[in-house]
């Protein structure tokens, strides 16, 4: 039995949603011709209560169009410095935008209202580049699945507001801190400008993100789409892949997160191991004793169990739990580490 935990995008289409794909009535969408794609375009902005939203191949794709469309070559963006936006995007904003990240020092990649309003620069000087959006990312993945606080969010879009700041989210994981939290789309389409959310993560798509915003971004963000090279054709059998599994995947993200809890408490007492950070979602985050064991000797262990985990760097490991997770492999790894370690 082969358990693969390096990530929630591992994850292969399920029976019912193979189905879907399969059965989906198509046609060219480059066009907005497909209707399948048309119906979960509609069906996505529906649920966050924002005008409308567009379908892409991936997040940094929907990330890297939201700030272009809020910003302007030689601008500023404020981020934590774990943001997905600044360490794992390629340095797109810069290549694709010309815009410079400034970095918060945050708590597990998320940053205060307070924070936000200390790095934005003073717009009348002019030797310094005009900051002119705010990413937030939610949940944060370099930060170990963490949800953000609402009322902190809140509390940023309104230095936002008097600031004359864009909000994006980049919300990949957004389903894991709604689920997690009890919030709701609508409360978060009510507060962003812009919101990216993931369909290949936790809710077990094999391809696509969604962008959301306001009709007149979105008629933007199809140009932008095409000069990034993400307009597809017949898309439809991708995007039934997504209308099914918001249909069918949401509520389920709460057995991921039991069983990343329950991977957090075996961890937790392995003498092995030096620091599990705080689980709230279906991310892991932790270190091992070096006097003990190295991290590199620790995933080789469980390779040669046949399990999969990743280095997210700096010493530490991460695990992910997922759709296609079973109750039987999540028995045995935890059975493993206990016997390993």
């Amino acid at each position: 039995m082969e358990i693969n935990l390096i990530s929630d995008t591992v994850t292969k289409p399920t029976a019912g949603m193979l189905d879907a794909m399969m059965n989906a009535e198509v046609g060219d969408d480059v066009f907005k011709n497909d209707p399948t794609v048309n119906q979960l375009e509609a069906k996505v902005a529906e649920l966050f209560g924002m005008e409308a939203s567009l379908f892409f191949p991936s997040g940094s794709m929907t990330n890297q169009t939201a700030i272009k469309l809020h910003t302007q070559p030689g601008e500023q963006l404020i981020c934590d410095k774990y943001a997905h936006v600044y360490n794992y995007e390629g340095g797109g904003a810069s290549f694709n935008s010309g815009v410079s990240c400034k970095l918060v020092d945050g708590n597990r990649g998320m940053m205060t209202a307070e924070q936000v309003e200390a790095g934005i620069n003073p717009p009348d000087f002019y030797h310094s580049p005009l900051t002119s959006l705010v990413c937030i990312e939610n949940t944060t993945n370099k930060g170990g699945g963490a949800c953000w606080s609402f009322d902190e969010l809140k509390r940023i879009r309104k230095v936002c507001d008097d600031n004359n700041l864009k909000y994006h989210l980049d919300g990949a994981r957004l389903w894991n801190a709604m689920v997690a939290k009890g919030e709701t789309p609508k409360q978060y389409g009510a507060l962003f400008d812009s919101i990216s959310v993931c369909l290949s993560k936790g809710l077990g798509c094999p391809i696509g993100s969604v962008l959301v915003g306001s009709e007149k971004l979105i008629h933007e963000a199809v140009r932008v789409r095409k000069i990034l090279g993400g307009g597809m054709r017949q898309a439809g059998f991708l995007a039934a892949a997504g209308i099914y599994a918001l249909d069918n995947h949401v509520e389920r993200l709460a057995d991921d997160h039991r069983q990343a809890l329950e991977i957090g408490s075996v961890l937790n007492n392995l003498e092995v191991i030096k620091k599990v950070e705080p689980i709230e979602t279906n991310i892991i985050i932790f270190e091992v004793e070096e006097s003990l064991i190295s991290a590199d000797v620790f995933v080789k262990k469980l390779e040669e169990n046949n399990i999969s985990i990743i280095s997210m760097g700096q010493g530490k490991l991460r695990i992910v739990t997922h759709l296609d997770y079973t109750n039987t492999m999540h028995l045995k790894f935890l059975e493993i580490l206990e016997d390993l370690f």
